[in-house]
């Protein structure tokens, strides 16, 4: 699928503040950027240093007064959902290193205080027909309610509340996983059947097929979106390593406008 994507952020810095933005799609061996195009206010000081995981890239900002960031891309998603049901979790001890971050608690990913629900509701699954169940038991709990949860809402409120934002699924699966011993992390994107329009996170679980070969595979409980629509941004271990924009100061949103597209090839 061919994804036309453009943002708009406007922000302000009451004083001289540096910022992280991350909200362009990656280069990677299953998304191919065929243009990209990113412009500022002039910045006091812009850079870019690698994103988690070596997938994609972080911006350095700093600045005063009104900020504006226009982004412009043309991405070739050549990622195919695989079913879930086809794949297998390794035993801890034969994970990749790299995978091991991704068992453990974090920010707003408590897994462990998941365990004793995740060993009773979903005992009778195994590997990816697991989490396949706790995709679908989610979907069919929650609400996606915009506005009801912020920045210090975790799991175990959304889990709570049965309700929230797309975040807040992924964090959700996320534990789920993790608490059965499946390596999951966060990704931020755009997908092209979002509704309302903004970053989409989904989780991502490290799953092997039937010759052994294992490697990450996205789950979206909200359902708005799958491997062949969605342009990862970058990935972490929850929303607070893959934030948009994460500013150490003061920083006031003013406008966010995204727009994703799916465009016919010719």
């Amino acid at each position: 699928m061919h994804l036309s994507i453009t943002t708009l952020m406007t922000w302000h810095c009451a004083e001289p503040t540096d910022s992280l933005l991350q909200i362009e799609a990656a280069a990677t061996a299953d998304q191919r950027l065929l243009a990209s195009t990113l412009d500022s206010t002039p910045a006091g000081h812009f850079s870019r240093v690698p994103a988690q995981d070596g997938i994609g890239e972080r911006i350095w900002l700093h600045q005063e007064g009104d900020c504006t960031v226009t982004y412009a891309a043309q991405v070739e998603v050549l990622g195919r959902p695989v079913p879930l049901e086809t794949l297998a979790a390794l035993p801890p001890h034969r994970l990749p290193g790299e995978t091991v971050p991704y068992l453990m608690d974090s920010r707003y990913c408590p897994a462990n205080r998941f365990s004793p629900f995740v060993d009773e509701e979903f005992a009778a699954f195994e590997g990816g027909a697991k989490v396949a169940a706790m995709r679908d038991w989610i979907a069919a709990h929650f609400r996606y309610v915009p506005g009801v949860s912020n920045a210090s809402t975790t799991a175990i409120d959304s889990f709570v509340e049965r309700r929230g934002v797309c975040r807040d699924y992924a964090h959700t699966l996320i534990c789920f996983a993790r608490a059965a011993a499946i390596p999951a992390r966060f990704a931020s994107g755009y997908g092209a059947w979002v509704k309302p329009q903004d970053f989409h996170a989904v989780a991502e679980v490290w799953l092997a097929n039937a010759e052994g070969a294992g490697g990450w595979h996205m789950v979206d409980a909200t359902g708005m979106a799958d491997a062949a629509s969605f342009a990862r941004i970058a990935v972490g271990r929850d929303a607070a390593d893959t934030s948009f924009l994460t500013s150490f100061g003061q920083a006031d949103l003013r406008q966010l406008a995204i727009e994703v597209r799916a465009v016919t090839a010719g």
